[in-house]
């Protein structure tokens, strides 16, 4: 049973850092403050999907 809610943690934490795990995979620029709106205002709907559409925004470069 312990097995079964640490295996259950730890997929709930890779999925709320989904956001972080793809702007670092992709090399952003702004991957640290990415991390921060992920990490402080994630819990909330509304933040994890900001940061999970700031992680996929293109860049682009002026």
């Amino acid at each position: 049973m312990r097995l079964f809610f640490a295996i259950l943690i730890s997929i709930c934490t890779l999925f709320y850092l989904l956001p972080f795990a793809i702007a670092f995979n992709k090399r952003r620029a702004n991957t640290g403050a990415i991390f921060a709106l992920n990490l402080f205002l994630g819990w909330s709907l509304l933040g994890w999907v900001a940061a999970l559409v700031w992680a996929l925004k293109e860049e682009t470069v002026i």
